[in-house]
């Protein structure tokens, strides 16, 4: 299938949680030429990893169509899960190379189901949090407004 300009689309995600765990939010910026649409929402009892990997399996969800993706990520664990450890995990029945079961795994395979049954062509790009990069800090923001709605604040 051919990508067109049409198609591309930029997301930054990202997670929040006040304590950990505690209440969580996640915050999705996604741009697409002068097109840019916001989403977040929350949970009251979560965990860091649990939002850094909702933000991303909320934003490859809103996609409609195959597009080519530049996906945004301040997380080393949702980077590093998706591109080199999920692999291993799979092939020892989600198992870690500890042998202990991999944390978060029902996130983990609804983001790998997303992911190899799509046919969106994704870069995952490591950016540093907190670090001026203004799409992270508008995802960071709404991962903010994601908790405070989980808390009920919103």
């Amino acid at each position: 299938m051919e990508m067109t300009d049409v198609n591309r689309i930029e997301i930054y995600t990202d997670g929040a949680c006040k304590g950990n765990p505690g209440p969580g939010g996640w915050g999705v910026l996604l741009k697409s030429g002068a097109v840019e649409k916001e989403l977040f929402g929350g949970e009251r009892e979560t965990t860091n990893n649990r939002m850094e990997l909702m933000a991303v399996i909320q934003a490859l969800q809103a996609l409609k169509r195959p597009c080519h993706v530049m996906l945004h990520a301040d997380s080393q664990y949702v980077l590093k899960g998706i591109t080199e450890w999920l692999t291993g995990w799979k092939a020892k029945g989600w198992k870690t190379a500890a042998k202990q079961p991999v944390k978060n795994v029902d996130l983990w395979q609804q983001l790998d189901a997303l992911v190899s049954q799509t046919e969106h062509k994704i870069e995952w790009i490591w950016v540093r949090g907190h670090n001026g990069d203004p799409g992270n800090e508008r995802a960071d923001a709404l991962a903010n407004r994601g908790v405070a709605q989980a808390l009920g604040s919103a």
